[in-house]
This record gives C-alpha cells, structure tokens and sequence, in this order.
C-alpha cells in the first residue's frame, strides 16, 4: 500500500530534474532540431539535399518474401541391350531437360562398336557437354529380365545419381523401348503440385498364380557371375513363402522418390538387403523387389500410387511381355492420359506421330520446352539455343497428365489402393 501511494505521489508532485542533465539534454535537442532543418532542404531540381534515409541504420531491410519450391527435377534410368542403341539415343533426346539428370546403359551383349557410339554421342553433344547431367554406365552389366541381374542394375544407376550429388526428385527407370506421351515440361509442371515423398509403383500383395510359378520356385541368374548372357535356370528344390515380409508384386516400371531411394541404396534397418537377397533367387524380380520393400517398410507404405505410370498393352491374361505399339494404339495412348507407354519397335510410325502431335519434336531433335528460346527457321533445332531453364512452356499433355494424378490421388483411390 506504501509503494502504491507514493507511485500516485510522484505522478502528482514529480521530482525536479538534477541540474547536471539539463546541459546535455539540451544539447541533444538543438543537434536532432539541426538535423530535421537539414532534411528539409530543397535542391533546385526538387530532391533533398540530404535525404533523411542517411541516418537509417543500414543493416535494416525488408523481411525477403518466401520463395515457392523449385520445380520438380527427374532422375532417368534409359537402357537397352544388343541393337538398342538408336532407339536409346532417340527416347533420351525426347525425354532431355536441362534440369534433370540421366543414365544411360546398354547391357554387355550389345558390341563395343554400339557402346562406344553411345558413348560418343553423350560426350559429344554441345548441350550434354554444357550440363554435364548425362551419364553412361561404361562398365557394362549383363541384364536378364527374368532374374535379378536388371534390379542390380538399376540400383547401381541410382547409386551413381547418388554419388553424384545432383538434385532430383524422383527416380524413373525405362527402357530403350519405353518412349514419353508428354513433355517434360508437362510433366515437371503438373510434379510441382503434389507430395515429393509419393512412390509411383503399380503393386498387389495378391499374388495369386505367381506363388506357385514365381514365389515357390527358386532360380539362378548366370548374369551375376559369367560373362556371357544365358537364360536363367531352375532348381529341382522349392521354397515356402517368406513369414518375415510380406510379398508383393506388379509393375517393373516405377518412378520412385529421393528418399525411397535413398533408403534402397543405404538400407539403414537392413529391410532392403535382405529382399534383395531373397530375390536373387526369384523369378522376375523386376516384378516384385521394391514392391515388397516399399511396402514393407512402415515409414513408406503410405506413400505409394498405384500406377507405374505407363500406356501398355496386354494379353488377357497377361503373358511374360506386351504387345507392340502401332499407329492403331495412338488414339488409346492419348486417352489412358499416361506419361508414357512402351513397347515400341525401333523407328515405328507411331513413333514419327507422337513427336509430331504430341511433343513437338523435330527429327533428331530436343522436345522444345521453356528453356530453348530459339528459332525453327532452315529446320534449326530451338533448343540449340538455351534461355532459363526454370521456365516452363506445358501443353495439353499437362491437362491430361492432371487429369490422371487428379484420379490416382482422389479419395477413393489413394488410400484404398495402398499396400494391403
């Protein structure tokens, strides 16, 4: 109650200011009325002499505004075998962007001759060599489709995406007869709106007749140890099904994310080494090994899509490989709004209509996107002129490829098509 009244006294009776302050205070009034009195001086064209913004601190700016995410960028796996090496050139130019990054392998049953021209095409050229982000695995794997041989592959080139360091969102494997139904304009485009932890993987833990043909059997691939490619072979011996993991199978072709792969190559709680062991000896493990670790795995079982992503063609049932595409697929490829579809023959027509009404694309040329700023004039490729490569120019296939991931990641098919 004493500190109460004499807060009221104070305010009331206020003590006289020590004459030893006065002196200074006055002093710095006259300096800050100086001061004012300079500011307001007029020069004869209009301006401030001194303007008051001098006596700022410097080292005060405006907060930055925060910037939106970087455009998506894409990682590819493109190989081939024996005779594949046009088509492989082809499918790379149709797939290049500045921004992304690329392997390319052809296996070691094509000839040094078409290993080296690969080679020689990827140094040679003026925009790979200004972007350095087109690689070639020049120690070539023996690739079997039917064993484990094209899975270490795979994880061999995202190793060296890895080691290299470059920045990238998601990883897509394909192959020389694998061939894009969108720019990669589009594509980037339509990436940039959703989730970058998303894995791309058409899988089923249903695995029906493959338990008995796939699952039970066990094989030996003698692309891990020969040097020469022979068709895998059997053992008279039979498995039961694995109790510590669940199998799961579909697709071989995915587009997976950064941080699946990461988990992959450096399998920090072991899950991905152990599959991997299990399915050196299983038949088609394209179809069934990172369906079975992503799923598996409890911190990215929530993030699969069921799709692979891809226009193709099957016997019903389905038999071990597709069926070609024509110019009488062109029609459904556009409709199934699919970013990409195989297989194609080398050269096929349907090839030459999906450049021309789809990407856009000239003959031995770059699909044209935001970052080729020149012109077309004597058949000139505009791409051999770069601007930013930031930019983005998508076309409809953007629409329709919205259209697609509009579906996938809809309620009803998100969440009821994840691992089960």
């Amino acid at each position: 109650m004493k500190k109460l009244r004499s807060f009221y006294k104070k305010l009331k009776h206020p003590p006289i200011m020590e004459s030893k302050w006065i002196y200074p205070l006055a002093i710095a009034s006259i300096v800050s009325i100086f001061i004012v009195f300079l500011t307001t001086l007029i020069s004869p064209n209009g301006t401030p002499l001194i303007p008051l913004s001098i006596f700022v601190e410097s080292k005060l700016q405006s907060l930055p505004i925060s910037a939106a995410p970087p455009p998506p960028r894409f990682a590819y796996l493109i190989s081939g075998s024996a005779g594949d090496g046009g088509m492989l050139k082809r499918t790379l130019q149709a797939l290049y962007h500045p921004n992304n990054h690329y392997v390319v392998h052809l296996d070691a049953e094509s000839s040094a001759d078409e290993r080296l021209d690969l080679h020689n095409f990827v140094v040679n050229h003026k925009i790979f060599a200004k972007f350095t982000n087109v690689k070639m695995i020049s120690k070539a794997n023996l690739v079997t489709y039917r064993g484990p041989t094209m899975v270490a592959n795979t994880l061999h080139a995202a190793a060296m995406l890895l080691k290299e360091g470059g920045e990238w969102d998601w990883f897509i494997n394909l192959s020389a007869s694998d061939y894009p139904l969108v720019t990669q304009d589009d594509l980037i485009h339509t990436f940039s709106h959703i989730p970058r932890d998303l894995n791309f993987i058409d899988h089923t833990s249903d695995i029906g007749w493959k338990e008995f043909q796939r699952a039970k059997p066990i094989i030996v691939d003698p692309g891990l140890y020969l040097n020469k490619k022979s068709d895998v072979f059997w053992i008279r011996q039979r498995r039961s099904v694995p109790t510590a993991f669940k199998l799961f199978t579909g697709s071989a072709w995915t587009a997976l994310s950064r941080p699946f792969i990461d988990f992959c190559i450096w399998g920090w709680d072991n899950l991905p080494r152990t599959v991997l062991m299990y399915y050196a000896n299983f038949i088609s493990t394209p179809e069934g090994y990172f369906h079975t670790v992503v799923c598996n795995a409890q911190e990215f079982r929530n993030t699969t899509v069921n799709s692979d992503l891809h226009y193709i063609s099957w016997d019903n049932p389905p038999k071990q490989h597709p069926h070609y595409l024509t110019l009488d697929d062109m029609q459904r490829m556009v409709d199934s709004n699919a970013p990409f579809a195989r297989k194609f023959h080398q050269d096929d027509p349907v090839l030459d209509k999906i450049d021309s009404e789809l990407l856009f694309r000239g003959q031995d040329m770059f699909v044209p996107g935001g970052w080729c700023i020149g012109n077309r004039e004597n058949g000139t490729d505009p791409c051999s002129v770069v601007g930013n490569i930031t930019s983005l120019r998508p076309t409809a296939g953007a629409r329709r490829l919205e259209i697609l991931l509009g579906s996938l990641l809809s309620n009803d098919n998100f969440r009821s098509r994840q691992c089960i």
